[in-house]
This record gives C-alpha cells, sequence and structure tokens, in this order.
C-alpha cells in the first residue's frame, strides 16, 4: 500500500523538498563562505594561523559529534521539529559569527552552528524517507545532492562578492534569509513524523559515538595538516577507532536485551543494500575531495584569480553534478543501483584522469570539460548510492539511519582531505627549484603554493613563479590520479557488493525488488 501520508500530500511534497533543499543550502552556504572570509577574519579578529585553522576544525568537529545524538532526537521527538530548531539555532549562530570581536567569541558561533547545521543535514536526509515513497525517492536525493553541492560555486561568489563592497559580517548574515525562509517552508510544508515508540536515550551509546567520531575526524584533520606520521595524529584516530568499536560492542549488547534500546538499531546493517549504499556516497565523496580541495588553489594560485572567480569556475563541476543527480532515478529504474553506482564511478575516474593531464596552460574549456565529467559521475554514483541507503529505512527508523549515512560521509571527507592533501604536498615539494632562496623565504615557499607566489613576486624572480606554479600543478595532478583510483575502487566494491537493486519506477509503489547478486 502507499503511505497515507504521502498520498494526502500530493504534490505539495515537491514544494517540501524544496523547503529542505534550501536549509541545506543554508548550511552549505557557511563552510563555502567561510574559506572565502579567512583572509579578512584574520586581520579583524586578530587570529594566529592555528586560530584560523580551529575556525573550520571546531565547526566539522561539532558537525560528527552531533550527527547520531540528532538523529535520536528526530526520532524521539519528531523530526520537524528538530529541524525547525536548528535552523533556528544556524540562524543565531550565524548572527554571532558576524557579530564576534575576539576570537574565543567566534569560535564559540562555530561550535553553535555544528551543532545547529548537524541537526539541519540529518533531518533534510530523514524527511525524504518520510516526503517519498521508494519510487520518487531516488529523485528527490538527486535534487537533494544538487543543492548539497549547490554551495560550493555560491558561496565564494557571493561571499567574495561582499567581503569586496561591504563589511565582512555580511558574509555570516547572508545565511539568515535563507534560513528565514527555509523556516516558514519547513513548517508550512513538511509533516511531522517520528518513530511510533519513541527511541531509549542511551547515554552511553551517545557519549562513545560522539567521542569516537571526533577523536577519528580529529585525527584525520591533524594529519591533513601535519601529515600521516604526526603522533597526535596517529594517536587520535587509533583511540577513535578504538571507542567506536566499544560503542558497536555496546549496542550489540543493548540489542541483545529484551528491554534494550540502542541508540543504534545494528539490524539496519543487516542489509547489504543500506551497508554498501552508505559505504559507496562516502567513497564518493572521497574521491570528490580531490576536486574541491585542490581546484580552488589551481584558479587562485596558479592562474591568479580571486575567490568569486574561483566559483565561477566551479560551476561547471556543480553543472555536471545536476546533469549526472536528477536523471540518476530513471536510470536506475532501466538498469538497477549496482550498474548506476558502477557507471558514475566510471565516469569519475575518467574525469580524473583527464584532469590528471591539466598543466600551467590548459585551457579553460578543457578543465571545465574534464570538472562536469568528474560532477556527472558524482551525481550519478552517489545520488544513487544514498537511494539505495535510504530505500531501506522506514519512518520509524529514519533519524539515526540518515545520521550514519551522514556521519560516514562527514568522516570520508576528512580522510580523503587528508590522502590528497599528502599527494599534493609531496608533489608539490618534489619539484620546487629553490636554489639561492634564503632560509626564511624557503620555508614560506615550502608551506603552500600562496606563500610561494607571494615570495615570488616579492623578489620579483619570474623564475620562482614559474617553479612554484610548475611544481603545484604537478602535485595536483598526482592527486587527481588518486582521486581516479578511490574511484575505481569505488568501482570495484560496487560490482563485488552492492546488491542489484531495482529501484522502482513510478508505477511500483509499493517497494524495492532486492535480486541475488
Amino acid at each position: 500500500m502507499n503511505d497515507p501520508v504521502m498520498t494526502d500530500l500530493g504534490t505539495r511534497r515537491w514544494w517540501a523538498l524544496g523547503a529542505v533543499s534550501l536549509a541545506v543550502l543554508a548550511v552549505g552556504l557557511d563552510g563555502t563562505v567561510l574559506s572565502v572570509a579567512i583572509p579578512t577574519l584574520a586581520g579583524a579578529l586578530h587570529a594566529s594561523e592555528s586560530d584560523l585553522q580551529w575556525f573550520s576544525s571546531a565547526y566539522f568537529l561539532v558537525l560528527a559529534a552531533s550527527m547520531l545524538p540528532a538523529g535520536l532526537l528526530g526520532d524521539r521527538y519528531g523530526h520537524k521539529r528538530v529541524l525547525l530548531t536548528s535552523l533556528a539555532l544556524f540562524g543565531a549562530g550565524s548572527v554571532a559569527s558576524a557579530y564576534s570581536t575576539t576570537v574565543p567569541q567566534f569560535l564559540a558561533s562555530r561550535v553553535l552552528l555544528g551543532l545547529a547545521g548537524a541537526g539541519v543535514i540529518v533531518m533534510a536526509i530523514s524527511a525524504l524517507t518520510v516526503l517519498f515513497d521508494p519510487a520518487e525517492r531516488p529523485k528527490a536525493v538527486g535534487v537533494w545532492a544538487a543543492a548539497n553541492f549547490l554551495a560550493l560555486p555560491l558561496g565564494p561568489i557571493l561571499g567574495g562578492w561582499l567581503l569586496t563592497h561591504y563589511w565582512w559580517g555580511w558574509v555570516f548574515l547572508l545565511n539568515l534569509p535563507v534560513v528565514a525562509v527555509g523556516c516558514v517552508a519547513v513548517a508550512a510544508l513538511v509533516p511531522e513524523s517520528r518513530a511510533a515508540q519513541a527511541p531509549g536515550l542511551d547515554p552511553v551509546g551517545v557519549a562513545a559515538s560522539s567521542a569516537g567520531l571526533v577523536a577519528v575526524t580529529y585525527g584525520l584533520i591533524t594529519a591533513g595538516q601535519a601529515g600521516w606520521t604526526d603522533t597526535h595524529a596517529l594517536l587520535a584516530q587509533i583511540v577513535g577507532v578504538a571507542i567506536l568499536v566499544g560503542f558497536v560492542g555496546w549496542e550489540r549488547r543493548l540489542t541483545r536485551r529484551p528491554e534494550g534500546q540502542p541508540l543504534l538499531d545494528l539490524t539496519l546493517f543487516r542489509s547489504a543494500s543500506f551497508t554498501w549504499g552508505v559505504v559507496l556516497a562516502a567513497v564518493a565523496v572521497m574521491a570528490m575531495i580531490g576536486g574541491l580541495f585542490t581546484m580552488p588553489q589551481y584558479f587562485q594560485g596558479v592562474l591568479g584569480t580571486d575567490a568569486m572567480g574561483s566559483g565561477v569556475r566551479l560551476l561547471p563541476l556543480i553543472g555536471g553534478l545536476v546533469v549526472g543527480a536528477l536523471p540518476a532515478d530513471r536510470v536506475a529504474a532501466l538498469l538497477g543501483a549496482k550498474v548506476t553506482v558502477a557507471a558514475g564511478f566510471a565516469l569519475l575516474a575518467t574525469g580524473f584522469l583527464l584532469g590528471s593531464r591539466t598543466d600551467v596552460t590548459s585551457s579553460g574549456t578543457f578543465v571545465a570539460a574534464w570538472m562536469a565529467v568528474v560532477g556527472m559521475g558524482l551525481g550519478l554514483a552517489m545520488a544513487t548510492a544514498s537511494a539505495a541507503a535510504l530505500a531501506e529505512l522506514t519512518p520509524d527508523r529514519s533519524g539515526v539511519g540518515s545520521a550514519v549515512l551522514q556521519a560516514v560521509n562527514k568522516v570520508g571527507g576528512p580522510f580523503g582531505t587528508a590522502v590528497l592533501g599528502s599527494v599534493l604536498t609531496a608533489g608539490y615539494l618534489s619539484r620546487l627549484d629553490l636554489t639561492g632562496l634564503p632560509e626564511p623565504a624557503a620555508t614560506a615557499v615550502r608551506q603552500s603554493i600562496f606563500g610561494g607566489v607571494a615570495v615570488a613576486h616579492e623578489t620579483g624572480s619570474a623564475a620562482l613563479l614559474d617553479s612554484v606554479r610548475a611544481a603545484f600543478v604537478h602535485g595536483m595532478d598526482s592527486s587527481m590520479v588518486v582521486s581516479a583510483g578511490i574511484a575505481v575502487v569505488g568501482l570495484v566494491l560496487t560490482v563485488i557488493f552492492l546488491p542489484r537493486v531495482a529501484l522502482p519506477s513510478g508505477q511500483e509503489q509499493e517497494s524495492q525488488h532486492v535480486e541475488t547478486r
């Protein structure tokens, strides 16, 4: 039978999806705007390099820690209620960011934004399982994926324009209209839903999952900054993994008790579609980081564009993602999830291999073309893998199930950044020619392409500038090859493990049909 809530909503559920997408866009804009505002914040708040790193890290750590608790709260108290509360907190955090005058104040606002952002992201995914049946869920996930990545070019474009013409606080107040419209739309269009039987709070599970995710994420962030051999990075990752293993053991113990109420329903992982949908969506994100991490640096450090121009040049990537994500449901209905996700990873690998041919003199057309191919691959792979995972969730389990999907995704991002950042740095350092440079200048050049460009301009050395740009492109191309390799791993895992899920067409509303692999 059709879900009566979905039937009653009719076409209104697509407007509700627009409301949910607005909420997701507000969170995405904040992250991309921050990257543009970092140089301005350094001066306005008298922030050190360490402070600047923590502006971003604090947000991601709290975001990781809050994912599973946010899902639990939604299942217990209502997904719509938690989403509206999170949006309101996100607006408050944006105001606090804009009017911060000290580093501690700004850090506190980032913590609040991370807490609120987790609620928005998890409840947005959870809403898809309530609003759409399995037949329409893949299309809805495609729209969500497009909204999720739309902030990548919009943030730098709008943020760069505001920083050029107005007070820096406006880049954070920019969130308020989006939050306000999102709140009104969610309140009017999204139905309330919660688990039929309120789940227990499981304080041990909440504490363990939060601590484990924070430790792993912190270790990955530190590895991306200090290298994989850094003691703090290794220790944090080991401790985090150990805590998460203990968390799974505790949840299994609670599951076996007649009166046990675990935070995480481990029976979800009996479904290969859910398990591998979650894993493969994270692998797609890891591969995609190769483009997101390196291309803004290429545009600004090698080509000399500003942040706003960098955002404009990311548009082909987003256009490709939309082209891949929106029809993913029809492709999956025709070919099945396994073939569709595999095709997405094949496109990702092809795009990154083409991207590895980029050099200092590559044309804008060539760069736009391979980025569009990468975007199409991500759209097909991530939207379909996510839909395959979400297809297994009932409204009762949508909160924590969506939190698992997002938590693994959020760990995949820092992991990809750490791996690909290490490859890029190694390639960059291996090609630098620092002959004749005094040690302080050579140190600045080694730190980043931006330090190298600054030293080249200060010394008036065209040879150094050419060396720095060529060295960065070499490191970038190496990271693209690794991204292609990650995509190939995703392709192999898809072929071996993802079930032949035939995502239903519009005429097949009742359930998915899962064939034998």
